[in-house]
Formats: structure tokens, C-alpha cells, sequence
């Protein structure tokens, strides 16, 4: 049986730099329009050569939106490498449920099956992140925004 380490436990703080480290790696062809561009050409390469399926061809609002992603996840990934707090990995573990939700969604929708490297990872560290909190069963509530309402 593994022994997954509590939340406050080191580990899990090196877990939360691991996951970041990826998305900074894996996102930061994103955040650009010009490395989207060198990024897209290479993933419809991969997608085609592994008989995957490629990508859609280029478009100003598909640029717009991968731009938008990677740029949110390049600064949460930085935040997480200088700043990782156990409930970084909280919050990190519900995004990769969204970004992988979407990703099964696309795919069902007939996306390219590429996206199931991707969505392997998202599921893995997920889940690596949000087991220790559900075994400690130390999971509360998460923290409530404040400052001014509108």
C-alpha cells in the first residue's frame, strides 16, 4: 500500500513544485502568440505521427484563448514554485479536475486524441494532490475571499 504524506508534510509540499514545474514547462509555449505558433506546429506533428490526430489550423480567437491559458497557468505555476502552500495543491487538484474534465469533453466531441497525454497527467496530479487531504480527512472549508463587494 502507498503511504501518501499529510498535507503539511514536506513531501507534499515537493508534490505541489513537481505539478508547477510541469505546467510551467508544458504551458509556456502557450503564453505567447508567436511560441503558440512553434507549439501548435510541433503537437499537430506529434498528433499525426503517433496517428493521434492533428490540430485545427491556426485562428485568431483559438490563438486568443491558448494565449489566455497559458498565461493564467504560467503565473499560477510560478507562484506555486516560490510560494508552494499545501493548499496551493488543494486548489491545484480542482483545477486539473476542471482542465480535464474539458479535455474528456473535447475529446468526446472529436478533438484530437493527443489530449490524452495531457489528460493522463492532469488526472495523475490530481489526484497525487487531493488523496492526501481525503485521507487526513483534514479537508476544510477553503478559505473565503475578502475585500470589497460590488
Amino acid at each position: 500500500m502507498i503511504r501518501l504524506p499529510t498535507p503539511s508534510h514536506p513531501a507534499y509540499l515537493r508534490l505541489v513544485r513537481v505539478s508547477a514545474g510541469y505546467d510551467l514547462v508544458v504551458t509556456a509555449g502557450f503564453a505567447t502568440p508567436w511560441t503558440y505558433a512553434l507549439l501548435h506546429s510541433a503537437l499537430s506533428r506529434l498528433g499525426g505521427a503517433l496517428g493521434l490526430g492533428g490540430l485545427p489550423a491556426l485562428d485568431p480567437i483559438q490563438i486568443l484563448y491558448a494565449n489566455l491559458m497559458g498565461s493564467v497557468v504560467v503565473v499560477w505555476a510560478l507562484l506555486r514554485l516560490v510560494r508552494p502552500q499545501p493548499v496551493h495543491g488543494r486548489y491545484d487538484a480542482v483545477a486539473r479536475a476542471l482542465f480535464a474534465t474539458w479535455q474528456a469533453y473535447a475529446m468526446a466531441h472529436g478533438a484530437t486524441r493527443l489530449l490524452w497525454l495531457f489528460l493522463a497527467v492532469e488526472v495523475a496530479f490530481g489526484l497525487a494532490q487531493i488523496l492526501p487531504w481525503w485521507v487526513s480527512r483534514r479537508i476544510p472549508p477553503l478559505p473565503r475571499a475578502t475585500g470589497a463587494t460590488m
